[in-house]
C-alpha cells in the first residue's frame, strides 16, 4: 500500500491490493451557485476544475477515481449548475468512481442515478478499499475504517497560513499526515480498537471552499475527532515541500 499526492494537485494515487485509486476530497461541484445566492458573483470554473481532475486521472493512470466526501456542493436538493457540472463531469470519466458520502451529499444519490454512470456512493461513516480506509470526515469513521494501515479523511480543507520576512502573508492549501490516536475513537464507541495506522487529511480540491487554518491559533477544526484523534502531524504544501509539525509553521 502506498499512498503519494500528486505534485502541484489536490489528490493523491493509492496503491492497494493491486489497484490503482486517484483520491481527492471535497470536489464542492456548483459552489458558485451557492455563493451568488449569498451575494458573492463569481464565473462559474466548472470547466477549469473538471480539466483539472481529468489531467490528474490522466497523469496517474488510476484505475477508479475515489472521491472521499463532499463531490457537490448543496447540503440538499442540488442546483441546476451543479447537476450541469456534475453531468458534464461524468460524461467526461473512463473510469469507475467510489463516492464517500459527505456533509453536502446528502441527494446526490438520484442525481447520479440519473446520469446512468459507474458510480458507487458509501455510507458517510466510510469505507475500506483493501488497507486503506477512507470518510470524510463530518461524522465519526467506522471502526472498520480506522482499523485500516491508512485512512484518508477530507472535510476539514487545511490551510496554513504563511509569512515571510517583512510580515507579508499568503494562505496555502496544505496535507495533514500523523498517526492515528485509538483513545478518542475507543471513547466514542466505547470499546477497543486495533488503531495503528497513520491520518491523512486531504486538502479541498475546490480551491474556492474556503478551510481551516490549521497554524493559527484559535482556528477550530471542523471534525470531531481533530486534533486529538491525530499525533505528530506534519503539513506538506501541494507541490511537495515539507514543512514540520503543522502547529510550529
Amino acid at each position: 500500500m502506498r499512498i503519494e499526492p500528486v505534485p502541484g494537485v489536490p489528490a493523491a494515487t493509492v496503491e492497494t491490493e493491486g489497484e490503482r485509486l486517484l483520491a481527492l476530497a471535497d470536489y464542492h461541484a456548483g459552489i458558485e451557485a451557492s455563493l451568488r445566492y449569498d451575494g458573492v458573483e463569481l464565473r462559474s470554473a466548472a470547466g477549469s476544475r473538471r480539466e483539472r481532475l481529468l489531467a490528474a486521472l490522466d497523469r496517474s493512470g488510476a484505475d477508479r477515481l475515489v472521491v472521499v466526501g463532499d463531490l457537490g456542493h448543496a447540503i440538499g436538493s442540488p442546483f441546476e449548475s451543479e447537476r450541469e457540472e456534475l453531468e458534464s463531469l461524468f460524461s467526461s470519466l473512463d473510469v469507475p468512481v467510489t463516492l464517500v458520502k459527505g456533509n453536502h451529499d446528502g441527494e446526490l444519490e438520484p442525481v447520479l442515478a440519473d446520469l446512468d454512470t459507474e458510480a458507487t456512493v458509501t455510507p458517510a461513516h466510510g469505507t475500506t478499499i483493501g488497507d486503506v480506509g477512507f470518510a470524510h470526515g463530518h461524522t465519526w469513521p467506522a471502526p472498520a475504517v480506522l482499523e485500516s494501515a491508512v485512512v484518508c479523511v477530507g472535510h476539514e480543507h487545511p490551510v496554513v497560513r504563511l509569512e515571510d520576512e517583512v510580515g507579508g502573508t499568503r494562505n496555502e492549501h496544505a496535507w495533514l499526515r500523523g498517526r492515528l490516536v485509538g483513545a478518542p475513537f475507543e471513547d466514542h464507541y466505547d470499546r477497543s480498537l486495533d488503531v495503528t495506522g497513520d491520518l491523512v487529511v486531504f486538502p479541498a480540491f475546490n480551491d474556492r471552499s474556503g478551510g481551516t487554518w490549521v497554524n493559527v491559533p484559535g482556528q477550530d477544526f471542523l471534525a470531531p475527532f481533530l486534533p486529538e484523534g491525530i499525533a505528530d502531524a506534519e503539513a506538506f504544501l501541494l507541490d511537495g515541500t515539507r514543512l514540520g509539525d503543522y502547529r510550529d509553521v
